[in-house]
C-alpha cells in the first residue's frame, strides 16, 4: 500500500467550493451523487460540514455495476444520518433517474403547496455520472459528459419541468484524501485522472481485495482455476491469460494492470462493491491513529529542536 494520500485539487475546484458554500443557505435540498461501488470513498466530507440542517438525498449511481447486497447495506447505513435519504439508481433506466425528483417533491411538499420552486443543488465527485443524471432529467444535453473526471467546470442553474430548480456544480474532490484505502478506490473507479495514479499499485491493491471478496468472479473472467495467494502472482496469472508478454516471456504487469482496472470500471468483472460499512469503521480508526502518531512525532521533533536551541544558546 502506498503511504501518500491522493492530493488532486485543480483551481476550478477551489473556486467551486467557495461558490457552493455561499449558495447553500438558499438551497432546499442537496443531491449528492455517489458511486454505488464506493459509497463512502465517493462522499465529499465537505458536504457534511456545510449542509447544517439541509436535507440531503444520497444517490448511489451505477448500481448496475455494484453488488446488490452491499448496496442494500449501504442504503440502510446512509439513512442512519439525520436528514438523509438514500436511493440507488442506474442512468440506464430513465424511470430510476426520475425517482430523484419525485423524492425531492415528497421531502419538501410545502414548497409546492406555496407555489414556490424547489431549490436543489446537485453535487458529486468527478466521473460519478452527475452530468448524465442532469441530461436525463431535462431530456436533452445541457451538461457535458465524459469518461474522464473534471468535465463540468462551472455552476449552472437548470429549470426542470416539475417546478424544481437544479443548480449544477463541478465535480469536486476535497484537497486531500486522508484514508489511503479511499485513495486507491477512487483511482480504481476513475474518480481521479489516470495521470494522477500508478496503475500497477492501484491494480495490486484492487486485485488483493477482489481475491478475498469476489474470487469466483476473478476466476470466471480470467479463466484461472485456482487463484494464487500472492497479489503479484495473481496479476502475473491475469497477464499470462491475456497475453501480456514482453520479450523473454516476462509478464507485462503494467498492461495486465490496465486490463484489470478497465474490466472493473466497465463491469466486465460483474457486480462488485469495493467497500462495506464495517470495513470503513476500521479504516477510519486506523486513520485517526496515524494522524495522532504524526502529531505526536511533530510535537516531539519541535520539543527536541527547542532543547537544541537552548543548549546552543548557553
Amino acid at each position: 500500500m502506498i503511504n501518500n494520500s491522493i492530493q488532486w485539487f485543480p483551481g476550478h475546484m477551489h473556486k467551486a467550493r467557495k461558490e457552493i458554500e455561499e449558495a447553500i443557505p438558499r438551497i432546499d435540498i442537496i443531491i449528492e451523487v455517489l458511486d454505488a461501488r464506493i459509497p463512502f470513498s465517493s462522499e465529499n466530507p465537505m458536504i457534511r460540514r456545510i449542509r447544517k440542517d439541509k436535507l440531503v438525498i444520497k444517490v448511489l449511481n451505477k448500481r448496475d455495476l455494484a453488488d446488490p447486497e452491499m448496496t442494500a447495506l449501504w442504503l440502510a447505513h446512509l439513512e442512519k444520518e439525520q436528514g438523509v435519504k438514500a436511493i440507488a439508481i442506474t442512468t440506464n433506466e430513465i424511470s430510476e433517474v426520475n425517482k430523484i425528483m419525485e423524492l425531492c417533491q415528497k421531502l419538501v411538499p410545502h414548497r409546492t403547496d406555496m407555489g414556490k420552486q424547489i431549490r436543489t443543488m446537485i453535487m458529486g465527485i468527478p466521473n460519478v455520472g452527475k452530468s448524465t443524471i442532469i441530461n436525463t432529467l431535462i431530456g436533452r444535453v445541457v451538461a457535458k459528459t465524459g469518461n474522464q473526471p473534471a468535465v463540468t467546470r462551472q455552476q449552472q442553474r437548470i429549470n426542470l419541468p416539475n417546478g424544481i430548480v437544479l443548480s449544477d456544480t463541478p465535480g469536486i474532490l476535497w484537497p486531500k484524501v486522508e484514508n489511503p484505502h479511499s485513495g486507491f478506490r477512487l483511482a480504481a473507479t476513475g474518480a481521479v485522472k489516470d495521470t494522477a495514479m500508478e496503475y500497477d499499485e492501484v491494480a495490486f491493491y484492487t486485485v488483493e481485495y477482489l481475491a478475498k471478496a469476489y474470487p469466483e468472479q476473478l476466476k470466471k473472467r480470467y479463466q484461472i482455476e485456482s487463484l494464487p495467494t500472492n497479489d503479484v502472482e495473481l496479476m502475473e496469472a491475469i497477464g499470462e491469460k491475456r497475453g501480456c508478454l514482453r520479450s523473454g516471456g516476462r509478464i507485462d504487469l503494467h498492461k495486465a494492470s490496465e486490463i484489470l482496472i478497465n474490466d472493473l470500471r466497465n463491469g466486465a468483472l460483474g457486480p462488485i462493491t469495493l467497500e462495506h460499512p464495517e470495513m470503513i469503521t476500521k479504516e477510519l480508526l486506523e486513520v485517526e491513529e496515524e494522524i495522532s502518531r504524526k502529531t505526536e512525532e511533530k510535537i516531539k521533533t519541535k520539543e527536541e529542536r527547542r532543547k537544541r536551541y537552548l543548549r546552543n544558546k548557553r
